[in-house]
């Protein structure tokens, strides 16, 4: 118990940690005000059909694959994480003000597919910078898992209330006030990107450029690529429930908006213990062996969703969607920082693709298999997605022999 309390004394006696901490309050909120919300605006608001609604998102997280792997490469050999997060962040400053007004569906397409696309890369590079932050402390290579999942909780902590104040937000000045709300969290972020973090270049710059990966290597990576691949079905799951389960609550299940805020609301209020909890262990098992866990939990989640009948049902459920993004969206991103120990960037940047690709396929899926099947037919894709994944998982790990003393 001493040395769990320890831990957390190091967290509040580094000036850079409790810059990270309010970084990833603001980028939380950011994304809590919109994400929950995004189906409704597509939808009911600009007048989209379910398909048109899933090729607008479509574009959006295809734009952020392109332009992340882009910049990616570049942000651990040449740019600073401080360039690379003002710039992600004024894009997304620019592109949630944008959909606040606009209402042309072309439009919307556009600002999606490149400022939008462009603002993803704020939530990578904020964690690979978290990671070199660790790599030049004094905390051991075997404890960095613990403080990844504890940087991510604060992420999780503005979804325990911005839902819900989004909400709020919406009925009193309609689903423009939301947009408007996330592009000031992005300005906040920015102006604490500027005032605090250093434009010095990464300092593992050196290490990445004579250990840079060949283009293609990943597919020499089997065991990686299974891996990343699980997760990307994950992935897949949370983009297809995100969008459908406003739309369940709302058409389904009748319930109202506040509803859908307080049932977004309720997970990250369990994700905050868990993701210490999953980060403590993460710090004394095999981190495969607890993402495998995480798909358990996504099926069982999934599946309880295909048979509530009430809105009630559904905040009951979200506690097992709070055990699975406490395993997967904390452990996941140091499992593939583990990998590429000296390109946090591009490692963050796998795992942000995992993102970018899942919810492209999730979007797709989601306007298609709603339109033809319904609803609760969304569910059923999801489980079966978190099944493949598991199957996934258990495809065992290879360490190549140059990578021993580094991968954990």
């Amino acid at each position: 118990m001493r040395a769990f309390i320890q831990r957390f004394n190091v967290l509040f006696t580094e000036p850079r940690f409790r810059v990270l901490f309010f970084l990833n309050l603001l980028l939380g909120f950011a994304y809590s005000f919109v994400a929950p919300f995004m189906s409704m605006f597509g939808v009911q608001e600009v007048g989209m059909s379910k398909m048109q609604f899933g090729i607008f998102m479509t574009c959006s997280a295809l734009g952020g694959v392109v332009i992340g792997t882009t910049l990616a490469r570049y942000s651990d050999t040449h740019l600073s994480r401080r360039t690379m997060m003002l710039l992600g962040s004024v894009a997304g400053c620019i592109g949630y003000a944008s959909y606040a007004f606009l209402q042309n569906y072309i439009a919307l397409v556009f600002v999606g597919t490149f400022v939008i696309a462009l603002s993803t890369i704020t939530f990578a590079q904020l964690f690979a910078y978290a990671r070199e932050v660790l790599k030049t402390s004094d905390i051991e290579e075997s404890e960095q898992a613990f403080y990844m999942n504890i940087f991510r909780m604060y992420f999780a902590l503005a979804w325990t209330i911005g839902p819900a104040v989004a909400a709020w937000v919406m009925v009193q000045f309609s689903i423009r006030g939301v947009f408007v709300c996330a592009a000031v969290n992005f300005i906040l972020f920015a102006l604490v990107v500027a005032k605090y973090i250093s434009g010095a270049p990464p300092p593992f710059a050196a290490q990445a450029a004579r250990a840079a990966q060949p283009r293609g290597w990943l597919w020499r990576r089997g065991d990686l690529l299974a891996h990343l691949a699980a997760i990307t079905l994950v992935y897949a799951t949370v983009t297809m429930c995100m969008s459908n389960l406003p739309l369940y609550i709302l058409d389904t299940l009748h319930g109202s908006k506040a509803d859908v805020g307080f049932a977004y609301s309720i997970a990250p209020v369990f994700e905050l213990p868990l993701m210490v909890y999953f980060g403590w262990m993460a710090t004394r098992r095999d981190s495969t062996g607890i993402l495998r866990s995480g798909m358990v939990v996504a099926m069982a989640y999934y599946g309880f969703l295909c048979i509530v009948g009430q809105p009630w049902q559904v905040f009951l459920c979200q506690i097992l969607s709070a055990a699975m993004v406490a395993i997967i969206f904390g452990v996941a991103i140091t499992y593939f920082q583990s990998h590429l120990p000296h390109h946090p960037g591009t490692a963050t940047n796998l795992y942000a693709n995992a993102n970018r690709i899942g919810s492209t396929t999730g979007y797709f899926l989601f306007g298609t298999i709603s339109a033809q099947y319904g609803y609760k037919a969304v569910f059923g894709v999801c489980m079966l997605f978190a099944f493949f994944g598991f199957l996934l998982m258990l495809v065992p790990v290879h360490v190549p022999e140059e990578e021993v003393e580094t991968v954990g």
